[in-house]
C-alpha cells in the first residue's frame, strides 16, 4: 500500500512539473516582460493577443494584453541596406500561476515583425534559449527576439509587433502560439529609407568623323560631364587604351571640345572620362573610330587584318541541389555542406568587373516549423583560370541572409577571364528544432 502511494505521489510531482512548464508557456504567450533596447528603440505599444496553451495543460485559450517595443539599428537606411530588428515584449499579462518554481533556460521565443508603408511583408525574429529561474507565483522574465530585413523601397517603412510563439523545453517539448487579435498591431517603430540608386550617367561623346588617316586629328565633343573638371580623352584598341590621349578641362556647363591626334592603326574607338583611369560611371564612350591606313600595298603583296570579337558575361552551376549534414534533435549545431561549384565566364573584353551575390529564404520544415535565413553562413572561395586578366576576390565569410557577396572582380583597363567559385555552407540549427527535413532556396545573381 505504501509503495502504491509513493508511485502515485511521484506521478503527481512529474505532472505538476509538466503543468508548471505549460503554465509558463501560455502565460509567456500573453506577454513576457523584456527590457527595451536603449538606442534606436521605438514606441511601446499595447495590443490584444490570444494564446493557445499546449493540449496537455488542459487550459483554454487565454486572451490578454501584450506590451511590446520594436527597435532597429539603423532608422535611416538606404535601399539595399540590411536593418537589424529587435522585437521585445516588455510587460507580462500574467504571473506564474502555480507554486512550482521553474528552472532557468527553458524558453525559446520566435515570431514575426510586420512591415508596412513603403515596404510590406514580415521579418522572422527569434530569441536565445535563455531565461532566469521563475519562482512560484512569481513574475515572468522578459525575452526579446532579433532578425533582419533588406530595404527594397525608399520611403517610410513601419514596423509592428506580429504573432509569436514560445517553445518550452522542460520535461517535455511544448509550443504556445500567440496571435495578434485585430491585426495589425499598432506601429512601434518607423524607418525612413532613402534611395541610394546611382545618379544616372548622362555624359555624352560625339566625334567629328568616324575614321581618318594615321596622325589626323579628330574633333571630340563632350557634354554633361562635371563642370570645371579635368577629363582624359583617349583612343582605344578594344578594351585597352593606346598611347593616343590628351587632357582637357570642362567648361562651366560640363562640356568640352578636344582635337585628339590618333596614330595607332589598331584603334577601334575613343573614350573620355573623369579621374586618373577609366570609370564607367564618370565616362562616356567608346565611340567607334577607325584608323584608315592609306599606305599603298607594295607590288605582289597582300594586306592581312584580323579582329577579336567580344563575348558575353555568363554563369553556370554544377547542379541545383545541396544536401547538408544531419544534426541531432536536442543538440542542434552546424549542418554543413558545399555549394555546387559556380563557373563565371567574362568574355566581354571591356573595363567592367562583375559580382555574384546570394540571398536565401527561411528553411521550412514539418508542420510549419522554420529555421531563419540568417542562420545560413558561407565561406566563399574563388580561383581565376590561368591567364585571366582579372583577379577574383572571394566574398567575406558570414551569414548569407537576404544579401551577401559570393565573389567579384574589380573594374580595370582590361578585365575578363574564367573563374571557379565555391563556398562551404553551414546552417546553425537550434538544439530543439522539430525533427524532419528543412528546405530553403539560395538564389545567386550575376551582375
Amino acid at each position: 500500500m505504501a509503495f502504491t502511494r509513493t508511485r502515485a505521489a511521484a506521478r503527481r510531482r512529474r505532472w505538476t512539473a509538466v503543468l508548471g512548464a505549460t503554465a509558463l508557456a501560455f502565460a509567456a504567450g500573453g506577454a513576457l516582460a523584456a527590457p527595451a533596447t536603449a538606442l534606436g528603440a521605438g514606441q511601446s505599444v499595447d495590443f490584444p493577443t490570444r494564446c493557445v496553451p499546449p493540449p496537455i495543460a488542459g487550459i483554454p485559450p487565454i486572451e490578454g494584453t501584450t506590451t511590446a517595443v520594436i527597435s532597429v539599428d539603423n532608422a535611416t537606411p538606404k535601399v539595399g541596406d540590411t536593418v537589424q530588428v529587435t522585437y521585445a515584449v516588455t510587460k507580462p499579462a500574467a504571473s506564474n500561476p502555480v507554486d512550482l518554481a521553474l528552472p532557468a533556460d527553458i524558453l525559446t521565443p520566435s515570431g514575426k515583425v510586420v512591415l508596412g508603408g513603403a515596404q510590406t511583408g514580415t521579418v522572422s525574429v527569434a530569441g536565445p534559449k535563455k531565461n532566469p529561474p521563475v519562482p512560484g507565483k512569481g513574475a515572468f522574465p522578459g525575452f526579446s527576439m532579433t532578425g533582419s530585413f533588406t530595404v527594397t523601397k525608399a520611403g517610410a517603412i513601419t514596423l509592428s509587433p506580429g504573432d509569436y510563439n514560445i517553445h518550452t523545453s522542460y520535461l517535455m517539448e511544448l509550443d504556445t502560439p500567440c496571435t495578434v487579435l485585430n491585426p495589425p498591431a499598432p506601429v512601434s517603430e518607423t524607418v525612413q529609407a532613402g534611395d541610394d540608386q546611382p545618379v544616372p550617367n548622362e555624359r555624352t561623346l560625339a566625334l567629328g568623323a568616324n575614321s581618318g588617316a594615321p596622325g589626323v586629328r579628330v574633333t571630340v565633343t563632350g557634354a554633361k560631364f562635371t563642370p570645371l573638371t579635368e577629363v582624359t580623352v583617349a583612343a582605344r584598341a578594344g578594351a585597352a587604351e593606346t598611347a593616343d590621349r590628351m587632357t582637357v578641362t570642362t567648361d562651366s556647363e560640363g562640356g568640352f571640345v578636344a582635337r585628339l591626334r590618333v596614330n595607332d592603326p589598331a584603334t577601334t574607338g575613343i573614350v573620355a572620362y573623369e579621374g586618373g583611369s577609366w570609370n564607367a560611371e564618370k565616362g562616356a564612350g567608346p565611340v567607334p573610330y577607325q584608323v584608315v591606313d592609306d599606305t599603298p600595298t607594295p607590288p605582289n603583296s597582300q594586306r592581312i587584318t584580323a579582329s577579336v570579337k567580344a563575348g558575353q558575361l555568363s554563369m553556370t552551376q554544377a547542379g541545383d541541389a545541396v544536401e547538408l549534414s544531419a544534426v541531432d534533435f536536442g543538440q542542434g549545431g552546424a549542418a554543413t555542406g558545399a555549394l555546387r561549384t559556380v563557373t563565371v565566364k567574362d568574355f566581354r573584353g571591356g573595363p567592367a568587373g562583375w559580382s555574384v551575390t546570394g540571398k536565401v529564404t527561411d528553411f521550412t520544415g514539418p508542420g510549419g516549423a522554420a529555421i531563419g535565413a540568417d542562420r545560413l553562413s558561407w565561406t566563399p572561395a574563388c580561383v581565376a583560370k590561368e591567364g585571366s586578366p582579372s583577379a577574383c576576390t572571394a566574398g567575406s565569410a558570414g551569414p548569407v541572409g537576404t544579401g551577401a557577396t559570393l565573389a567579384s572582380t574589380a573594374n580595370g583597363t582590361v578585365t575578363g577571364g574564367e573563374f571557379t567559385v565555391d563556398a562551404q555552407l553551414s546552417l546553425d540549427v537550434p538544439e530543439f528544432t522539430a525533427p524532419g527535413g528543412y528546405t530553403g532556396v539560395l538564389t545567386l545573381t550575376l551582375s
